[in-house]
């Protein structure tokens, strides 16, 4: 199993990347976030890898963090989920996006990725959602996770703010992070303003 690469940057593409380790040029498949991070052409760079071994082919994937790295070995997890489609899910969501729709449960924001339908998207969330729950969590993941608990209910002025946030163009996950933390007896027209107030603030 190959882990890493660090060598000269020769080429780049549409999403894939060449490293120079020693005389030898290894091409990496990768998301639109590691080729934006990348340095220029001839200079060093480091990428973590994953190595897919199948019948006929052995492909490499690199990645320039190690948590985009463990959220492509995550989602590759879930089945009907490939290489190719957890590539262009990790080109639109970085990781800490992705953390987020998981635990807010956020179908709209999986199915900006090409090849991810709602069906897909639904599975992702089901499949992974506990997976995250189960890890060291930051405070404000941990406060989306709460509010979506109670958009799982169906009720509540929480539940009826985010709806109402959603309704206004703003992803589920965007809507759970913005009126993470509040008190649930806060008013949903309280709720709606704050978060109306960083979103915007966001954008």
């Amino acid at each position: 199993m190959i882990y890493s690469l660090r060598g000269k940057l020769i080429e780049t593409a549409e999403n894939t990347v060449v490293v120079e380790c020693a005389g030898v040029g290894y091409l990496c498949s990768t998301t639109r976030t590691t080729l934006n991070s990348l340095p220029q052409k001839g200079t060093d760079v480091m990428l973590y890898t994953y190595m897919n071994v199948r019948e006929g082919a052995v492909d490499l994937f690199g990645f320039s963090t190690l948590s985009e790295k463990n959220c492509f070995c995550r989602l590759t997890s879930v089945s009907g989920v490939g290489p190719k489609v957890a590539l262009a899910i990790l080109s639109e969501l970085k990781p800490d996006q992705l953390m987020l729709a998981l635990v807010s449960q956020d179908v709209k924001s999986l199915t900006r990725a090409a090849g991810v339908g709602k069906k897909l998207a639904e599975r992702i969330l089901l499949e992974l959602r506990d997976k995250v729950k189960n890890e060291e969590l930051s405070e404000q993941l941990q406060q989306v996770s709460q509010v979506a608990d109670q958009l799982s209910d169906g009720s509540g002025n929480v539940a009826e703010a985010v709806s109402a946030l959603v309704v206004l163009g703003y992803s589920q996950s965007e809507a759970a992070r913005a009126i993470a933390g509040q008190p649930p007896e806060t008013s949903v027209q309280e709720l709606i303003k704050l978060g109306l107030k960083k979103l915007s603030g966001s954008r």
